[in-house]
């Protein structure tokens, strides 16, 4: 902790680090609670798109998690704010249960390419039709890039290798909102009134999650739950601050040593 600041916030992952789909992670709500009684501000950041905010907040819930809606940061709500920001009109490749996030954003005659976690329109003809956009000058914007996922019956393709394959295709880059972006690290402390020197993130994602952040000059902790594979560690530099088995175990870090 040498040169840094004391610390007032701390970022949470969703997906594999509190949660896999319905099932928490053991003891994740205890730790939760135990983290909010310190004096530091707690937000919950999160590359899902397969549902709304308010459907994984409802999910949150109902696994007793001690949170509020308005504490969840989502790569959705950071796309919407791009769209807005640019105008744009987007052929919007993200699941049905996620559509509500983008209510009010015009969507007709799209010039521009959307793509998030989409297993149930990742198919040829809707994928070639976001191919020839891109190619007539659509930007293609990437909700995230993540490789792959854990779902309860193993990993499961993202959105980054469809993401790529248009890349490839069309021969242009992608915009990415979500995780590991600089501005959606940004973006999230906005509003908790510190710096990210102030600040530490959680999660299973070792590029995402964990790199990502130290890039923004946060600290970050992995958890070996989720996504997590052996030598994952490895594939970032610098490496993550801590390593820890899952996320009570990286609460009892920085309320010992951090705070």
């Amino acid at each position: 902790m040498a040169g840094r600041r004391a610390l007032k916030a701390v970022l949470i992952d969703l997906s594999g680090t509190l949660h896999i789909e319905d099932t928490a992670v053991p003891g994740a709500q205890d730790a939760l609670n135990r983290l909010r009684q310190a004096s530091v501000a707690v937000k919950f950041v999160t590359n899902t798109t397969k549902e709304s905010k308010r459907i994984l907040f409802e999910r949150l819930q109902r696994l007793n998690f001690n949170l509020q809606e308005n504490e969840i940061f989502t790569s959705l709500s950071a796309a919407r704010s791009l769209l807005e920001q640019k105008q744009h009109r987007p052929l919007l490749l993200v699941e049905d249960s996620a559509l509500e996030d983008f209510t009010g954003i015009e969507t007709s005659e799209p010039n521009a390419v959307v793509i998030g976690l989409a297993p149930d329109h990742f198919n040829y003809s809707t994928l070639n039709k976001a191919f020839r956009m891109i190619l007539d000058g659509a930007p293609l914007i990437a909700i995230h890039k993540a490789r792959y996922y854990k779902r309860k019956d193993g990993l499961a393709l993202g959105p980054g290798p469809f993401v790529t394959g248009l890349e490839y295709a069309t021969d242009c880059k992608a915009t990415v909102v979500g995780k590991p972006e600089k501005t959606f690290f940004t973006q999230a402390l906005s509003d908790l009134g510190c710096s990210p020197s102030e600040a530490v993130m959680i999660g299973d994602d070792a590029r995402d999650d964990v790199g990502g952040a130290q890039n923004s000059g946060m600290l970050g902790i992995l958890v070996r739950t989720g996504k997590y594979r052996e030598g994952d560690e490895n594939k970032i530099s610098p490496a993550p601050h801590l390593i820890c088995d899952s996320f009570p175990d990286a609460v009892e870090h920085i309320l010992q040593n951090l705070l």
